[in-house]
């Protein structure tokens, strides 16, 4: 049988060794590790979790396999007519070609 981890072994510690784990709860690691299951159970509470800027990561037999992020930024509406002006074709650009100018060989 495996050893099951202790999460509340750092309480055991002495005070001057309870330094780094302050500093993982207030921001220094906001991420989470849940296994698949745990995950399907409790989707509602990790949602909330992601909104409030922690990292989700799902793992299957301890290992990551999936990740819960911010959604990506709102995107921007693409603007017709943005480049007009901006772009100029010479005289002659859509005349029609032999197949050596398409192949580049030389005559």
């Amino acid at each position: 049988m495996r050893p099951r981890f202790d999460r509340n072994a750092h309480r055991s510690r002495p005070a001057e060794r309870r330094g780094p784990v302050i500093a993982i709860n207030y921001g220094y690691n906001n991420s989470m590790d849940v296994s698949t299951a745990e995950a399907k159970n409790r989707l509602p509470e990790l949602i909330r979790a992601v909104e409030q800027g922690e990292l989700v990561v799902i793992t299957r037999h301890g290992r990551p396999v999936a990740q819960l992020g911010p959604a990506p930024a709102a995107r921007r509406k693409p603007v017709l007519g943005g480049m007009k002006g901006r772009i100029r074709l010479l005289p002659g650009w859509d005349d029609p070609i032999t197949e050596e100018e398409l192949l580049g060989e030389d005559s």
